[in-house]
């Protein structure tokens, strides 16, 4: 048959993976100059924000974390997890972004049930990851997120954010997955009806899902948004990967709505 050719072969030409990895890599290309984060005295661009996911992912490749890995956040929403939910991806790792108002036992069975490698927590919620982390009895490298406009707390982890940061190579070579329905992210429901149950997104689902928010929100060019939808929340329904796709040639600027702030509004 005429469809069977070697010319109609699937090859770098025609077929790409869908993939949020593959908006990033475009923003910073095409629009590393427009702003990408707003919180509190933090202002960046998508230039210097795809710089820091490609020192978070080079760090975490550094110490073993790749394709298949799962790494656990408790955090609010703060740049740290927005660079998290791109950065994780690009190593063909899988994000789990927990339950801030989980209690310590359930985040445990989480942990566990997901078989996190590494967590990263806001130190405001350091208390509670402490617990969980040893309630589930795993080896996990923690690390640190300091929110400059968070309400603080004691570090638990072997690192700091930006010590791990620091150790990534800022030039770092990513790829899209293999396969599209390669898992992406891992989330979890709050237990209401006995344990948590897990469930998967694909970087094509995610990737599907975050052109329907921009298509179905009617979202303009170079749009603001006000981060207040939890990233653990169904991944945020994939909004945090709709910041860099707005329009498909510009991107979004993601303001996170602070503790302090919150009670501002209070």
């Amino acid at each position: 048959m005429i469809y069977e050719g070697p010319e109609l072969a699937q090859n770098a030409a025609n077929y790409s993976a869908l993939s949020p990895v593959s908006i990033l890599k475009r923003v910073e290309r095409v629009h590393p100059e427009l702003p990408a984060q707003i919180h509190g005295r933090i202002q960046r661009n998508w230039g210097e924000v795809a710089e820091r996911c490609k020192r978070l992912a080079s760090a975490l490749a550094q110490r073993g974390i790749g394709k298949g890995d799962t790494v656990a956040l408790i955090a609010p929403n703060i740049p740290e997890a927005l660079e998290c939910a791109l950065a994780v991806p690009m190593l063909g790792a899988v994000l789990n972004a927990n339950n801030t108002r989980l209690d310590a036992s359930t985040i445990a069975y989480i942990l566990n049930h997901g078989n996190a490698g590494v967590l990263l927590v806001d130190t405001e919620f350091s208390e509670l990851a402490a617990e969980a982390v040893t309630q589930s009895g795993r080896d996990l490298l923690v690390i640190d997120i300091e929110d400059s406009e968070g309400l603080g707390g004691k570090k638990i982890g072997a690192l700091t954010y930006d010590a791990l940061l620091a150790e990534g190579n800022p030039n770092f070579t990513y790829s899209l997955p293999d396969n599209e329905w390669d898992a992406l992210a891992l989330n979890y429901t709050s237990g209401t009806t006995g344990r948590p149950k897990g469930v998967v997104y694909s970087h094509r689902g995610a990737w599907t899902n975050a052109v329907n928010n921009v298509i179905t929100w009617e979202m303009p060019h170079h749009p603001v948004y006000l981060w207040t939808l939890p990233l653990f929340h169904c991944n945020g329904w994939c909004f945090p990967l709709d910041h860099h796709y707005a329009r498909w040639n510009s991107c979004v600027s993601a303001c996170a709505a602070s503790q302090r702030d919150l009670q501002r509004l209070r």
